[in-house]
């Protein structure tokens, strides 16, 4: 049975995210604490109904959190949590899926703009005090998105509203996911996955949304990457893994295209010896596209509602993995 709300209590897990006093802010009357350390966490979690959780879940938890009966994830990536050691515990898990998905469409946009205009070679001269003359080389000049082809890969709550933005700056939007039955999403057109390394080549840019799994795993791949065009940009604010970043490395060391934007990398934090933080042609972001002052109270948003379903005994829960 799931615990009456005056006899709940949830534990807040998190090392940055102020969900603590955002959630108190709601005055629910609900029992909380907060952790901001695993080390603290590994001690209070026994103490838990409800964790609210991402980075800092770590499954040898399961054992000490003897009432622990639902976890809200704080993040959309559910990488980290065993579905068959909770499933068997019988606790139920939520991801913050959607929760922001318009900042990491709009991050999306930001890199495809700073990239396209050059603002982060403008902002290296401008810590060295020089002011860049006029380019008649028209390759390396600043350019516009106008009347470009986007390829998006994942058109899900992310990729959709990147879609919108694009076509916002009057590009051209080709949408590739999972099922293209579920529809277009805002895309010009809707394709199946495994038509990206035909795709491909129609693209300016190529910008991966999709979730990490083990079909998107390497989807983006050297024979996808040898066929985008010379000129062509690629963003990832997917996940690091879904692209294969030897053959993104290998294809940026040969100037096979223009240019790369990365708010993932395969290994994060991005070694110290990766070849991608020195790349003149690579724009890097530390994974900070999801990143976003309403964060808190949109996963708290979430948490709420899974509540009242909980004590409802509603058997589906919104965003629901278990």
């Amino acid at each position: 049975m799931f615990p009456a709300k005056q006899d709940l209590t949830i534990c807040f897990a998190h090392a940055a995210y102020q969900m603590q006093a955002r959630f108190d802010l709601r005055k629910t009357g609900i029992r909380n604490f907060q952790v901001w350390n695993y080390d603290d966490f590994q001690k209070r979690v026994g103490e838990a109904d409800v964790v609210v959780v991402s980075g800092m879940w770590k499954n040898d938890l399961i054992p000490s959190a003897s009432k622990l009966k639902f976890i809200q994830s704080i993040s959309s990536g559910m990488d980290q949590y065993s579905r068959e050691q909770l499933a068997a515990k019988n606790v139920r898990l939520a991801s913050a899926a959607g929760v922001n998905a318009r900042a990491v469409a709009e991050h999306a946009i930001a890199l495809i703009l700073a990239v396209a205009r050059r603002l982060p070679e403008a902002r290296d001269n401008q810590h060295k005090k020089f002011w860049r003359g006029m380019i008649g080389d028209l390759t390396q000049r600043e350019d516009e998105l106008g009347a470009k082809t986007m390829l998006v890969v994942g058109m899900g709550r992310i990729g959709s509203h990147l879609a919108m933005l694009g076509k916002a700056f009057g590009m051209k939007v080709i949408g590739i996911r999972q099922d293209p039955g579920k529809g277009t999403n805002g895309a010009d057109s809707i394709h199946a996955m495994g038509d990206l390394v035909k795709l491909v080549p129609q693209a300016d840019i190529v910008a991966l949304t999709c979730a990490l799994t083990p079909e998107t795993t390497g989807l983006m791949s050297a024979a996808a990457f040898a066929a985008m065009k010379p000129s062509a940009m690629f963003v990832n604010v997917a996940r690091g893994k879904v692209a294969d970043e030897a053959a993104l490395i290998a294809t940026m060391k040969a100037g096979k295209i223009a240019a790369a934007a990365l708010d993932v990398t395969a290994e994060e934090p991005l070694p110290e010896a990766s070849p991608l933080w020195t790349m003149p042609n690579v724009f890097v972001t530390p994974h900070t596209a999801g990143e976003t002052r309403a964060y808190e109270d949109n996963v708290i948003d979430i948490l709420i509602e899974n509540l009242e379903r909980l004590w409802k005994g509603d058997q589906v829960l919104r965003n629901q993995v278990l």
